[in-house]
């Protein structure tokens, strides 16, 4: 167990409520990005199952808290995006619109 290894999951434990409190208030997916919330979700399985397998410790806690604050927020991304289906970004440089392009700004269709 390694103090530095603690504030780093702590400090990554008060992020997460303000990211997730931004996904329930705004409804939009803007300024998230998919690939970043399963990275991140990835990058704390392996931790946990890093301390499982070699360095079982108390830590392993901080692991799941996070994680699981890190799922809630994948599950409001899917939320929002269900919820704003008309929400895509357009790139000035490019001719169509693709699917899931992160350039650009966004461009909300009004009905």
């Amino acid at each position: 167990m390694s103090v530095f290894e603690i504030f780093m999951l702590v400090c990554f434990g008060f992020a997460w409520p303000t990211a997730i409190h931004k996904s329930i208030t705004s409804k939009s997916v803007e300024g998230k990005s998919l690939l970043f919330i399963y990275v991140i979700l990835c990058g704390y399985i392996f931790g946990i199952l890093h301390k499982i397998i070699y360095n079982y410790d108390i830590v392993i806690f901080l692991y799941a808290i996070n994680l699981l604050m890190v799922f809630i927020d994948l599950l409001l991304y899917y939320r929002n995006k269900k919820l704003n289906p008309d929400e895509f970004f357009f790139d000035y440089l490019k001719k169509e619109i693709k699917p899931k392009r992160k350039m650009g700004h966004l461009t909300i269709i009004k009905k």
